[in-house]
């Protein structure tokens, strides 16, 4: 996005307007309103911890004001030009939304009708200002928003790089990510103290460690559960490779089956790109280009949103639309899930020696036999199993090759053979595992792979289980020793033409590190010790325990 200084002569702009909340102190808005008439106008408000006074919040306002919105940047509480002490990110969000919405819609620039944009943060924000019911909320363009505590890290403590995020957001200005050494910060232990490796004590930190399952701390932050209060139009937006992807498709889902009204429910749309958490930005993310048609005028289509709902101005458009990689085109859908999916389970095998990709693991439609021998591998918290990213927050992962990472004997490895055909894989992926360890708490971590005639084994999608938590995160619970039990692990989405001759691959490890913390094996208390020890892991897959990766094969 090419940055633009605005044109006097078409944008007017009024900085640092006080906008007061409930407790007295106000926030600070800039307010940019298309020169001309009508003098009332729509409103699009987007709040943002990081900063509303940079050349990027100028650009996208004007592209709001030139299809005829005010447009209101604000800084949120305690960050930037606004009031507020010690930055509690979330918790004040919801009432402090309502606050301003009901601002924007008594000025005397506004007709009254109040959209709201914004990503990640931005994002996740507008659905806890939603569920205040701010009478004048229109409309919401939500990009890659963070779900629910836990959904994202189901494992009682926070990822070592969201240690990152808080340092960026430390203080009322945006801190230099680069300034630290990520990498040396990540392998500190005991993980409670990591902020220290990071040259700050950061209270947010730590206050996470104090609550470490789902209990009353974390409520104010949960709105995946109440959907049936909403009746709110929203614009669910999000790529494949964004590293919070699975609250957009949660979140769609939530409010096109439980949404407060049917008008509700059919007020949703969803849009998915082959794009990381910066939405939009290349047709490159990592080592593959999707094309030509990856990138497209997503200020049009978030433009259209709120001219409908804003403006009464109705498009018809299919409520899905979604980018098929592999294929790298567009495809307009009528529903998430797809109707038409095969859910079908590619069941593990092996003849006990599935690790790194040189073993013998394959992976079929055919359920296992009476007895197949389990495969079993070490897991060492002192030499984990790398997840391959960028050391900062900025972008978790993406489809890269993994081909050196499944080189390890603590990695297995079960494959398909080369397909005849070209199988599209298109929604929801789920693992089902049984297995067993020698430790009292440990980590079982699943990942989907695509591996090209070339070589190239590119990460589609993940997802993972701690043990104690495979019940949910309000009731956690060790596990016994050499006790065999069945995980579900939730590896997100995705959308995926394995193109003939390429290979279907599911890896299963116990960690995937930096994106989650390294599980001790312990059964200590997380995040609080430096003790660990190896576990002995063992993934079983015959007639009794059949292990599977569910895939959604959409019919060609």
């Amino acid at each position: 996005m090419a940055l633009k200084t605005p044109d006097p002569a078409k944008v007017r702009i009024l900085f640092n307007q006080r906008v007061p909340m409930r407790d007295g102190i106000t926030l600070s808005a800039d307010v940019y309103l298309p020169v001309g008439e009508p003098a009332r106008r729509p409103v699009i408000l987007s709040r943002t911890p990081y900063l509303k006074s940079d050349m990027i919040t100028v650009t996208r306002a004007q592209e709001f004001v030139k299809r005829g919105y005010a447009y209101v940047a604000m800084d949120v509480r305690a960050r930037g030009d606004s009031d507020g002490e010690n930055f509690h990110p979330y918790f004040n969000e919801g009432r402090d939304g309502y606050d301003s919405i009901e601002w924007c819609a008594a000025q005397e620039w506004s007709d009254g009708n109040v959209g709201t944009y914004g990503g990640s943060y931005l994002g996740a924000i507008q659905w806890l200002t939603a569920l205040y019911q701010p009478p004048h909320l229109r409309a919401m363009a939500v990009l890659v928003p963070p779900s629910d505590p836990f959904v994202e890290t189901p494992t009682g403590v926070p990822g070592p790089q969201h240690l990152c995020w808080l340092h960026y957001v430390s203080g009322r200005v945006t801190q230099p990510m680069e300034a630290v050494n990520w990498e040396r910060v990540y392998q500190h232990l005991p993980l409670v103290t990591m902020d220290e490796q990071a040259g700050r004590v950061d209270w947010r930190w730590r206050k996470e460690f104090e609550h470490t399952q789902l209990d009353d701390y974390w409520q104010p932050l949960c709105y995946q559960h109440r959907f049936h209060e909403l009746s709110v139009p929203a614009l669910h937006i999000s790529g494949w490779y964004d590293d919070e992807q699975v609250g957009t498709p949660l979140n769609y889902i939530g409010m096109t089956t439980r949404g407060a009204t049917p008008e509700a429910r059919a007020s949703q749309r969803l849009l998915m790109g082959p794009w990381g958490h910066n939405v939009n930005a290349s047709s490159k993310v990592g080592e593959i280009d999707f094309g030509g048609q990856a990138v497209i005028d997503l200020y049009g289509e978030i433009g259209q949103w709120f001219d409908r709902w804003l403006r009464g101005i109705n498009v018809l458009s299919k409520p899905v639309r979604i980018f098929v990689m592999g294929e790298n085109t567009w495809r307009d859908e009528q529903e998430w899930p797809l109707a038409r999916t095969q859910w079908t389970p590619f069941y593990l095998h092996s003849d006990g020696r599935a690790n790194s990709r040189f073993g013998d693991g394959q992976l079929t439609t055919t359920a296992p036999a009476a007895s197949e021998p389990a495969d079993n591998y070490t897991y060492d918290p002192g030499s984990a199993t790398p997840f391959v990213t960028e050391q900062t927050s900025s972008q978790i992962g993406g489809p890269d090759n993994y081909a050196s990472i499944q080189r390890r004997d603590d990695v297995l490895v079960y494959e398909t053979e080369p397909l005849e055909q070209d199988t599209e894989v298109t929604g929801p992926i789920r693992v089902d595992l049984y297995a067993s360890s020698s430790a009292p708490d440990t980590d079982f971590m699943a990942m989907l792979i695509d591996v090209w005639s070339n070589g190239f084994r590119q990460r589609l999608c993940d997802g993972m289980v701690r043990a104690r938590f495979r019940d949910g995160m309000e009731h956690p619970t060790l596990i016994e020793p050499g006790k065999i039990y069945q995980y579900s692990l939730d590896c997100w989405n995705t959308s995926q033409v394995f193109k003939a001759g390429h290979r279907i691959c599911v890896q299963i490890a116990s960690s995937a590190f930096p994106k989650f913390d390294r599980n001790l094996n312990t059964g200590a208390a997380p995040g609080q010790t430096s003790e660990f020890v190896s576990a002995e892991q063992r993934i079983y897959h015959d007639a009794e325990h059949p292990s599977a990766i569910v895939l959604p094969v959409i019919p060609r």
